[in-house]
């Protein structure tokens, strides 16, 4: 089966640069794209109040749609989904099977925390897959060469996503850096490494550095090495019980989502 990526568009700015990000991406992995709109009809959807709700017509969509797909250098299917996102989403993985849900973060600058609720987090906690949140202010939309992988030193597995995941390191051939925030203990940093060595991950891949920072938050200490100009991807590893409740919305995962300058690749792991 030809892998594919499924990359969510709503054909604002964050969408556009993350179908940018995710067509250069879909080269090296030989993949096509599964473009996915989805038509949120609904008076009480929040993003209403936002102003970031695209409220085309069923005609704008498709010529929408269309106008894009033939623009782009790889093979795409368009479709479009009503409803909820998490269940338009939760339908075309179930069909597609792709080996990443990809979306653009827009800009949220000028509202509080507390108040976003991007589709990003609504789609991890409602049913966690691999995703790539790509932010609106993306430096470079190319491959990933230098990736930062953060983890927390605790053995994990990907379950039935771990052989596309290798597939798509091996295919990137990129430069892994494994980072874990911690006291600065030399026993957490092997700890960090051999996590993700005992997975197979980088199985073919030159060996990864290891890095520690210390920090009392580790959110503030991933996103302290997560800079533009010495990484171009972010990994991160979120184990199943940062999904639970509402919660999540305050964890480590949903605060890189929020704040890194990089694209953020999420990796739900048992």
């Amino acid at each position: 089966m030809t892998a594919s990526l499924l990359v969510l568009t709503d054909f604002f700015q964050a969408a556009n640069r993350a179908l940018d990000y995710a067509t250069n991406l879909a080269r090296p992995l030989h993949a096509r794209l599964v473009l996915l709109n989805v038509r949120r009809d609904s008076v009480l959807d929040p993003e209403r109040l936002t102003g970031d709700f695209s409220d085309l017509s069923k005609e704008a969509v498709a010529l929408a749609l269309s106008s894009v797909a033939r623009g782009l250098p790889v093979p795409v299917v368009s479709e479009v989904g009503y409803g909820r996102v998490e269940v338009a989403v939760a339908d075309a993985v179930a069909r597609h099977h792709p080996a990443l849900i990809v979306l653009g973060r827009p800009d949220h600058s000028d509202l509080p925390d507390e108040l976003v609720q991007t589709t990003s987090l609504e789609l991890l906690r409602h049913a966690p897959y691999p995703m790539l949140v790509v932010p609106y202010l993306t430096s470079s939309t190319a491959p990933p060469r230098r990736v930062l992988m953060a983890v927390d030193g605790e053995p994990f597995n990907l379950g039935a996503h771990a052989g596309t995941m290798q597939q798509l390191f091996t295919a990137l051939k990129a430069e892994v850096t494994v980072l874990n925030v911690s006291a600065g203990h030399h026993e957490q940093d092997l700890a960090a490494l051999e996590s993700v060595q005992q997975t197979g991950l980088l199985a073919d891949l030159a060996p990864p550095h290891a890095r520690t920072v210390t920090s009392a938050s580790v959110a503030r200490g991933i996103l302290q090495v997560a800079q533009p100009h010495d990484f171009d991807l972010l990994v991160v590893i979120a184990r199943e019980r940062s999904f639970l409740g509402k919660l999540f919305h305050n964890s480590v995962t949903a605060q890189l989502v929020l704040d890194s300058a990089l694209p953020v690749l999420i990796l739900p792991a048992r």
